[in-house]
């Protein structure tokens, strides 16, 4: 017999905070600090940019449109490339990361929520939920269609692998930047602090920001059953992701900024991807919902959980 979520909420208790296995994530920001050692540069600078975008990208495409949503279809190869883009987020791996954000659509802004503003407070939801005893763990059960994957069962076991290598290429990146363009005025360790260190946790509070923020502050074209919230810098910031009322009404949608002037960043990638073949069968917003506001939330939406 399967326990209610009620039953298990009651059993486990108040969720702990695991400080210790949350030392890495503490360090990443301490590490930051750095950059008064290493000093800056326009290439640094130019690094860090590239470093949090290329992966801004891997998250929103792949973590959450593609794992999360199902949201377009692509080949294996590419499915790989993407969980490895987004796993250098390190945001843990695709299989734990789709499974929680799953949950959230299931139980959006209701006391299940992981990470909810309305019921948990600010800072819950935007770092303290993650660091819990309680969603240490991947729900393999929400993630069923992925987890038949090896390659991502791997990603999702050695969640470091893919930040790792980002580290390694960096470094390389730097020595050969002192070494062979001196005049760029950059070094190894400006290099790894600016591209990793800072992009890194840049990249953390965007990505947290669309469950704190876009919960708590912006409009809401829709009456969803939730306080989800349309945020136009949180937009330009994450690729798309600030239109998160609109991804609250439509969640299996591959475009996240409904009307012309809600920019997509994320959605004008996989148009262009689409052309040369690489992803196929984009799920677009319905016409309905182009031409309306305040629609009641369908009950009989799907969050493209596969299972």
């Amino acid at each position: 017999m399967i326990a209610s979520e009620d039953a298990v909420s009651r059993i486990e208790g108040t969720p702990r905070i695991e400080w210790l296995r949350c030392l890495p994530f503490i360090l990443m920001h301490v590490a930051c600090l750095a950059v008064f050692w290493v000093g800056w540069s326009w290439t640094a600078l130019m690094i860090a940019l590239a470093t949090l975008y290329l992966r801004v990208f891997g998250l929103t495409a792949f973590y959450h449109r593609y794992f999360s949503h199902r949201a377009f279809k692509t080949s294996r190869w590419f499915q790989c490339l993407g969980a490895v883009l987004g796993a250098a987020a390190v945001q843990r791996g695709p299989l734990w990361w789709a499974a929680h954000h799953r949950a959230h659509h299931r139980h959006a802004d209701t006391a299940h929520d992981p990470h909810s503003p309305v019921h948990h407070g600010f800072f819950w939801s935007h770092v303290a939920w993650f660091m819990t005893d309680k969603h240490f763990g991947t729900r393999h059960h929400l993630v069923r269609d992925w987890a038949k994957y090896p390659e991502l069962r791997f990603l999702d076991r050695h969640e470091l692998v893919a930040p790792l290598g980002l580290v390694m290429a960096l470094l390389g990146l730097g020595a050969a930047l002192s070494a062979w363009a001196p005049g760029l005025k950059t070094s190894v360790w400006q290099v790894l602090v600016w591209g990793f260190f800072v992009s890194t946790v840049l990249l953390y509070h965007l990505t947290f920001a669309v469950n704190s923020i876009a919960h708590r502050w912006g409009s809401r074209p829709f009456a969803t059953k939730d306080e989800s919230r349309n945020s136009f810098l949180l937009a330009l910031l994450t690729f798309g992701e600030g239109w998160h009322n609109n991804h609250h009404r439509f969640p299996v949608s591959a475009r996240q900024g409904f009307r012309w002037w809600q920019i997509d960043i994320t959605y004008y990638i996989l148009v262009i991807l689409s052309w040369l073949g690489v992803v196929w069968d984009i799920k677009p917003v319905p016409r309905h919902l182009l031409k309306s506001r305040l629609q009641p939330t369908a009950k009989s939406v799907s969050v493209g959980t596969g299972s």
